[in-house]
């Protein structure tokens, strides 16, 4: 008996000290990152012109009725396609996040169901943001206005989905600190609200007296949301730490 503590702790030391969990060793990013990379060639050697024309007009502020009506059934398909891969490139950088900020919610939780479950989100966020800006448009502006935002609110989407690609790769593959992974999502992020609020002002501000409301009503859309994903998201790792 005065022997167990220490075949207790030979067994103990038998078993070793668990590897800390990286992403670009997990098999489920580097299929998804392949995948998308995959896609975005295909887009590129296809619809390459098209994708710049469509960056033109947002930066020229173009006029036109609609993405769906310039466009054939096959590219409004294929740019559906690079707007969910967009967020699964979103619920890939939330998840590299969390994995560095919660070490233990990877540990007790299967990597691959919380990857999707982020995922899951954000395919769930910018759902509700495309009906709400729907809903919105209808009830206070025109059909033609609103289709013109709703043109510009993709493009940005396209262009974020190769932006976040990037990022993803840079911080999975050079070892970048969690700060420099956060200061390169927050200036992705912050570039692309500020080109939304450049084209609001194009499309529904006639006026200073309108810019201020303007404002008050982008932080409510657009800043709001995005905090309530991040307490959401905050929720759900909580809940998975005590359920597993």
């Amino acid at each position: 008996m005065m022997f167990s503590p220490l075949f207790q702790a030979l067994s103990i030391s038998e078993q070793g000290i668990p590897l800390p969990y990286l992403p670009g060793r997990d098999d489920t990013i580097a299929l998804l990152l392949l995948c998308c990379f995959l896609l975005s060639s295909y887009m590129l050697s296809r619809n390459r012109k098209f994708l710049l024309q469509l960056g033109k007009d947002f930066i020229m502020h173009r006029e036109r009725s609609s993405i769906f009506a310039i466009s054939s059934g096959t590219d409004t398909r294929f740019l559906l396609i690079l707007i969910l891969q967009t967020c699964v490139l979103a619920g890939i950088y939330l998840f590299i996040c969390f994995s560095d900020l919660y070490p233990e919610i990877v540990r007790t939780t299967p990597s691959s169901f919380l990857l999707f479950s982020y995922i899951a989100g954000c395919i769930l966020y910018f759902f509700l943001k495309w009906s709400v800006y729907s809903m919105l448009g209808w009830i206070f502006f025109d059909k033609g206005t609103v289709d013109f935002w709703m043109t510009s609110y993709s493009t940005l989407l396209y262009y974020m989905g190769f932006g976040l690609f990037l990022s993803i790769l840079m911080a999975i593959y050079l070892n970048l600190s969690l700060q420099n992974y956060v200061i390169i999502g927050l200036s992705l992020l912050g570039l692309v609200k500020i080109l939304m609020l450049y084209k609001w002002i194009k499309l529904f501000c006639h006026n200073l007296f309108g810019s201020f409301f303007l404002i008050l009503y982008f932080c409510a859309l657009e800043i709001s949301p995005c905090i309530m994903l991040y307490s959401g998201l905050i929720q759900l790792n909580d809940y998975l730490i005590i359920k597993f």
